[in-house]
């Protein structure tokens, strides 16, 4: 377990090995959230959730109803179950989801995501894809990555454009959904 303050946030994680940065926030996850503006108004989706820091972070600004998490990893699910408990979130919606499989939510405003980049890109491919269906006009998917071409070609194809910021070696992307380009294509 762990505990981190974002913006004089104080929030404590419980982890393990086997997830993705166990003893303390992950700096580009913490790099998106820098450029991240949350309203009371917002809908998000903690895409890829891990153990839950991204989810439960929002859960200080928004609504708990406003906010679904979702991660293909069971452990994961897991523990961001537990670490909403812990950190007075219970009321946000924690799925587990292979990407939008079984996400049945739209119309969000954000969707924030630290996809696993190191392997092949079959999965921020579909996140991409999948997702800018599921922003509502408006909406705007930000995304970490320490790799910028392919990520900035694909959101360019999808979006229409990005805006990409580098902080500390990270990209962070964020793409704004303007029309219904691929609406149909869910």
């Amino acid at each position: 377990m762990y505990t981190h303050n974002i913006n004089d946030i104080s929030l404590s994680f419980e982890t393990t090995s086997r997830v993705f940065s166990p003893h303390n926030a992950d700096k580009g996850t913490l790099a998106m959230l820098s450029l991240v503006e949350l309203t009371p108004d917002d809908k998000l989706l903690d895409l890829g959730c891990g153990y839950g820091l991204v989810g439960i972070y929002a859960s200080k600004f928004l609504p708990h109803e406003n906010i679904v998490m979702c991660d293909n990893d069971a452990n994961c699910i897991q523990l961001a179950k537990k670490n909403a408990v812990l950190n007075g979130a219970d009321g946000i919606k924690i799925v587990q989801s292979n990407g939008f499989q079984n996400i049945d939510d739209t119309n969000f405003s954000l969707i924030l995501s630290n996809p696993p980049y190191h392997a092949d890109f079959s999965v921020p491919k579909h996140f991409i894809e999948k997702g800018f269906n599921r922003l509502k006009i408006g909406g705007k998917m930000y995304m970490v990555t320490k790799r910028k071409d392919w990520y900035k070609n694909k959101l360019t194809a999808i979006f229409g454009g990005v805006k990409i910021t580098e902080i500390d070696g990270y990209f962070i992307f964020r793409a704004e959904k303007r029309n219904a380009k691929y609406a149909n294509k869910k």
